[in-house]
């Protein structure tokens, strides 16, 4: 009995150790069972954390538009479901990313178009594009042939200006954001939105001349700073060729 008086301290300090260590062997694996639990939810939100979008976006040299010049105004059609797929097509982009300095043109286009009414302002309807939204709006129109494609969406190969950020689709609108007819809709495929078709359609009354001349304000506000126009989309305009922007610009693969 004396034996055991004598060794009862020392079988309580050994217990006092044994939880010591289980508690330094638990601790950990609770901390790494509660990360691996969390981990998708911190995964997700440094993926959607605005730093590291904008991040992405300036290794690019893209700026949000509207933030360098208020009066220019934003309704990007992608991000809802009014195009020509009838469905979103950006996860994560919500503002008109472009080139500086294509911004910078931009912006002089709306000081040029603000110099003749006040109450007017560049309304964008799409800047920067992925390629990887390029190739899916691609996809959906394989029911067209290649070459006749190729008027509404740039093949995914080549490169769009819209994937350099070089490139914007746009109109005019009011101080409330109500865009100017043009007599066609954007992303209308008929060639009733052709600009090279206008002089056609207006002979046989299919456009007004108030619709035509909205489509040439346009112009001249965009070609007051070298933007150029297209023969088949009234509300398109690129910065530069792409032979160009190839040259000077990166390419955006993917959304950031």
């Amino acid at each position: 009995m004396r034996i055991i008086v004598q060794f009862l301290p020392i079988l309580v300090l050994l217990s006092c150790y044994c939880e010591q260590d289980a508690e330094r062997i638990e601790g950990p694996t609770a901390q790494r069972q509660s990360s691996k639990s969390s981990k998708s939810s911190i995964g997700s939100e440094v993926l959607e954390s605005p730093q590291v979008k904008d991040s992405v976006l300036l290794l690019h040299n893209l700026i949000d538009v509207h933030a360098l010049n208020k009066r220019i105004f934003v309704d990007l059609k992608y991000t809802g479901t009014e195009n020509f797929l009838g469905r979103r097509m950006y996860d994560h982009i919500k503002k008109a990313y472009l080139q500086k300095d294509v911004a910078d043109r931009l912006s002089k286009c709306q000081d040029y178009l603000t110099a003749i009414d006040t109450g007017l302002h560049l309304l964008i309807f799409d800047a920067v594009r992925p390629v990887s939204v390029q190739q899916k709006m691609w996809q959906a129109l394989d029911t067209i042939p290649q070459t006749e494609r190729r008027n509404y969406v740039s093949e995914p190969a080549y490169r769009s200006l819209h994937n350099y950020g070089a490139a914007v689709d746009l109109t005019i609108c009011d101080s409330k954001g109500i865009p100017f007819d043009m007599g066609a809709s954007f992303d209308e495929f008929k060639e009733i939105a052709y600009p090279s078709m206008e002089a056609t359609f207006l002979a046989n009354g299919q456009l007004t001349k108030a619709q035509i001349d909205n489509r040439k304000l346009l112009r001249r506000v965009m070609y007051s700073q070298y933007f150029q126009s297209i023969p088949t989309e009234w509300w398109h305009f690129n910065a530069c060729s792409r032979k160009v922007a190839k040259r000077k610009y990166k390419c955006l693969e993917n959304e950031p």
